[in-house]
Order: C-alpha cells, then sequence, then structure tokens
C-alpha cells in the first residue's frame, strides 16, 4: 500500500466530516503507538487494547474539536490517548485478589506503589510544559519505545533535529522536576 501524502491535520478534518478512510489512514499511522503507551500505562493487553480503541472512537467523534492552532495533530492524539488510558483505568481498575499469598513476595507495597504513581503524575505534569514539539518527541521515545532513527523517519525530521530537541526537551523536563522528585 502506498504511503498516504495527507498531512495530519487534513486527515483530522476530513474525519470531522465522517470521511472514513481518512480515518483509517489515521489509525495505520497511530494505532502502534497509541497501543504502547497504553501497554506501558496499563500493563495488560486486553485492557490496554480496549484503551486503544476508545482512543481511536474519541478521534472519530472529536475530530471536530482539533485546533491547529493550538499543535501538532500527533500531540492532540496522544492527549486523547492519556485521557482514554486513564478514564479505562477508573473505570476498570485492576481486580483484587480474594486471598493474598502467604508468603511475602519482592513486589513493591502500597507506599512504593503510591510513590510510583505520584512521580509518574508529576513526570505527565511536567511533560505538559514542554512546547509540542518537544513533547511528541518524548512521548514517541517514551512511550511508543522508538528509537531517534525511528522518530526522525515517523515525523520525517533530520535525526540531528530529533536529537537536538530531546536533549532540550529532558533537559527542560529536568528543571521542571529539579527539586520535586528528589
Amino acid at each position: 500500500m502506498a504511503p498516504d501524502s495527507r498531512t495530519d491535520v487534513e486527515l483530522l478534518r476530513l474525519i470531522a466530516e465522517g470521511d472514513r478512510p481518512a480515518f483509517e489512514e489515521l489509525y495505520r499511522r497511530y494505532a502502534r503507538s497509541v497501543l504502547g503507551m497504553a501497554l506501558r500505562r496499563i500493563g495488560d493487553r486486553g485492557r490496554a487494547e480496549d484503551a486503544a480503541q476508545d482512543t481511536f472512537a474519541s478521534v472519530w467523534r472529536s475530530a471536530s474539536r482539533y485546533d491547529p492552532s493550538r499543535g501538532r495533530p500527533a500531540s492532540w492524539l496522544y492527549a486523547v490517548a492519556r485521557n482514554a488510558i486513564v478514564d479505562g483505568l477508573r473505570r476498570r481498575p485492576d481486580p483484587t485478589v480474594a486471598d493474598p499469598p502467604d508468603i511475602a513476595t519482592g513486589d513493591p507495597g502500597p507506599a512504593d506503589a503510591a510513590e510510583t504513581d505520584w512521580v509518574s503524575w508529576r513526570v505527565h505534569r511536567a511533560l505538559e510544559t514542554l512546547p509540542g514539539n518537544e513533547r511528541s518527541l518524548v512521548e514517541l521515545a517514551y512511550w511508543s519505545g522508538m528509537s531517534q532513527s525511528e522518530i526522525a523517519e515517523y515525523l520525517g525530521l533530520p535525526l540531528g533535529t530529533v536529537k537536538t530537541r530531546t536533549r532540550a526537551a529532558l533537559g527542560r523536563l529536568a528543571n521542571e522536576l529539579e527539586g520535586e522528585l528528589g
């Protein structure tokens, strides 16, 4: 199948008008990274697939609300995905174990889990302070597991630009988080 030359902005405009092939193309471009993001956050493939499905259902319903002046389409789509993941976790919390094990495991306890959740929340809040072009690079690298070369190819940017923006983004994150996570 030949690559579609339409931009993500064009695809979202067409999706807002009910264009199914445009939706399928946007899905083809982002399904892998959205699922990867959901898997990393949720940890369960079935629930991650549900969150990815919810993401694209939401994109279909709300494409008309995308405003290109407020940021890149990828950033908007990943924000929709984050919301779907959080909603899914609220709606369907992890199942509880009926009988706790008799032997202590090496797994983190409630205090460790709370600390991890707080750090995760704080990092996500810090990511929101990044400019869209830097935030999308960090999201692709850390949530989708893409290498810098893959990101450069995926976004159509020179590898040096990806490296420079990633370095700048990580520096901004470090400054934003300094003293709060230490």
